[in-house]
């Protein structure tokens, strides 16, 4: 996407010309990989068999026994579902697995943001008390619920916590809590997603009852967990975690499950709304095409309806609430567009789209903003400055929750929770990662916060590079630029967060240029003195107008296939260019 008006430098990746990957493997290939860490071909091994075990997961043992034990006692349970994609597919793997794995009674709650909140909170817990449960297992929350555990304790009922969150400094007091990111656990993946987590216990779980046979004594079959993999997969994408091996082996076999059309009905209408092929699916159409309109229950309603499309069987009743999904998704796009179009003048007459005016975190609030769209407008806007931004909306009650989206060296969730030890009273709540967090703080405190914040963030700049940079894998030669190795990059490895899927770069001859869909620009491209002529489109092109009159560009593209009635063409997908004639 290019937006106008931003300048980027086109940069290529570096790697050690000296080193190579054992192995048969493709030249081109073994320059992407070494240009992105890999080290071995061992690390590209996509099997299961990579998987490492579940039990260097520290608190996993004590989580399985009192899985154990609901399961022969045959305890109610109720899961407690964050409302975003991770939380969504989480919930179904926790459904669908602890089904298959013995559970006769497991139901769930996912809290309506706008009347509860993010996590387990005490206000959550009356809810849940209306299902009489005796276990609260929560997904992709609960590691910062200490108030909610506590009621749900002193309820009498039992609270495991599965999470990926980076932990505060107290922990509830959970009868069992599984997260990576714990301190001083073992496990080799910390950037595991939510649902990534529920699927290791549900793992370990098989794992023991296995040894304590309980399929046979029970006369059941052991259920094959793989057949939650497309859950897993698009989850894990939809959370933008780093794709390290285990995520990309993860989503690899979830493709694949989907690929083979042996993934669920909820997800089939999803992709068939989408207008995608589920036999081509890729990762990046998890990310973009499904998880969007799996978010847009929580963003703009219920998220509720999103896991009831994942649980049904049902493949008519999973095309109508992937149907309502889909218009829900159309609603956040125009709700979006509007904040966009408020904040982008917020910033005008703050003079803030000028360098020597531009805060360095950058806060924004409107009294009229949908709190389910100020995560995706505080990345947009992001974007545009190249700054940590905060946007605010109303959550009554003279409360305000703000949604973080951060940059590259500066670690959000450490910010926020230094303003938290400084201002021990401006914060209300707060939690996230490196790159997103959430938090809640009083209307009144809002402008303290915002140059605590504006400051907080002013430290850290001081040894960040904000140059805005598209990374690039080089030039490809025209031979290159072709349906094989088109096809060869597409299916050589899982490409997404911290592991990108390649962008090459070259000056381009525009033989023809044209708008499409009122904001995308179709391209007719050739290299300066070459003879492949080559389509390109750029998507969501500020102005395109504009730019109808090029001559010569320098562009950074993905290569891709276009398939149109069952034939298939190379094109590029256009990254970033700019004029060069």
């Amino acid at each position: 996407m290019y937006s106008q008006g931003i300048k980027k430098n086109i940069v290529v990746r570096t790697f050690k010309k000296n080193r190579s990957l054992a192995g048969n493997i493709h030249p081109l290939l073994e320059r992407l990989f070494l240009a992105r860490g890999i080290t071995s071909e061992t690390e590209l091994d996509r099997t299961l068999i990579k998987l490492p075990s579940p039990w260097l997961l520290s608190g996993m043992e004590a989580m399985v026994e009192h899985l154990i034990t609901a399961i022969n006692e045959q305890q109610r349970i109720c899961i407690v579902a964050d409302f975003d994609a991770d939380g969504a597919t989480s919930c179904a793997v926790a459904i669908k697995g602890l089904q298959l794995l013995g559970a006769g009674q497991v139901s769930f709650v996912v809290p309506n943001r706008f009347e509860y909140g993010y996590g387990l909170t005490p206000e959550i817990v009356e809810l849940v008390k209306l299902k009489n449960p005796e276990v609260i297992i929560t997904v992709d929350n609960g590691i910062s619920s200490i108030d909610g555990v506590k009621a749900a304790t002193e309820a009498g009922i039992k609270v495991l916590v599965t999470d990926h969150h980076l932990p505060g400094h107290e922990l509830p007091a959970a009868d069992a809590i599984v997260n990576p990111n714990l301190l001083n656990d073992q496990f080799p993946c910390k950037s595991l997603a939510g649902v990534g987590v529920i699927f290791y216990v549900l793992m370990a779980l098989r794992s023991r009852l296995r040894e304590q046979n309980w399929f046979e004594s029970h006369q059941v079959p052991e259920p094959n967990l793989a057949q939650l993999l497309d859950y897993v997969a698009l989850g894990t994408v939809a959370d933008v975690v780093a794709l390290e091996q285990i995520n990309r082996i993860l989503v690899h076999q979830g493709l694949l499950r989907i690929r083979t059309g042996r993934c669920h009905p909820g997800l089939n209408a999803l992709i068939e709304v989408s207008g995608k092929n589920p036999q081509t699916l890729a990762a990046s159409d998890l990310g973009f095409s499904l998880g969007p309109r799996l978010n847009a229950a929580g963003r703009m309603d219920d998220m509720s309806l999103g896991i009831q499309c994942l649980l049904t069987d049902d493949p008519a009743l999973a095309k109508d609430m992937a149907y309502q999904l889909d218009q829900l998704n159309n609603d956040r796009r125009e709700v979006e567009a509007v904040m966009k179009h408020e904040a982008m003048a917020y910033l005008t007459d703050m003079k803030a789209l000028d360098r020597h005016h531009l805060p360095s975190g950058v806060c924004l609030f409107d009294a009229n903003w949908h709190q389910g769209v100020i995560g995706i407008l505080a990345s947009r806007i992001k974007d545009q400055v190249h700054r940590p931004v905060i946007a605010f909306a109303p959550a009554g009650k003279d409360l305000i929750k703000g949604s973080a989206r951060s940059i590259p060296g500066v670690h959000i969730r450490d910010v926020l929770s230094d303003i938290a030890a400084l201002h021990p009273k401006l914060l209300s709540k707060f939690g996230g990662h490196a790159m997103a967090a959430g938090l809640s703080l009083n209307m009144h405190d809002y402008p303290a916060f915002a140059l605590a914040f504006d400051e907080m963030v002013g430290k850290r700049l001081a040894s960040v590079d904000l140059e805005q940079k598209i990374l690039s894998d080089g030039e490809l030669t025209e031979q290159e630029m072709s349906l094989e190795i088109a096809d060869l990059l597409q299916n050589a490895a899982t490409w997404g967060q911290e592991f990108p899927e390649p962008v090459f770069d070259w000056v381009f001859d525009v033989i023809q240029a044209r708008i499409v869909g009122q904001r995308h620009l179709k391209l007719v491209l050739r290299k300066p003195d070459g003879d492949l002529v080559i389509d390109a489109i750029a998507f969501f092109v500020d102005k395109p107008e504009h730019w109808l009159g090029l001559r010569q560009i320098k562009a950074a593209y993905k290569l891709d296939i276009n398939e149109f009635r069952g034939n298939r063409s190379v094109q590029f997908i256009v990254q970033y260019f700019e004029k060069i004639t």
